[in-house]
């Protein structure tokens, strides 16, 4: 299975790409899907969600000061 880049997986296997997708590929398909969930619960006026790529995690926390971590109350994904 050809990915996104071009690079060739065997049928089979599985992999992460590099913006948190799991990839999985068979003799039928190549399937991809997001491995984290999104913030959606929480206060958008006070608060924003930051996204890492390191850890394919979402954090929320305020606006004015990182270092503040709001509550979120639900999440999708």
């Amino acid at each position: 299975c050809p990915d996104s880049k071009g690079e060739l997986h065997e049928f089979g296997s599985s992999w992460r790409t590099e913006d948190c997708l799991d990839c999985s590929c068979s003799r039928n398909a190549m399937q991809c899907c997001t491995n984290f969930a999104t913030p959606v619960g929480y206060d958008q006026e006070k608060c924003v969600k930051i996204f890492s790529k390191e850890t394919c995690t979402y954090k929320v926390v305020e606006k004015e000061n990182h270092s503040k971590e709001c509550p979120v109350n639900a999440w999708v994904g």
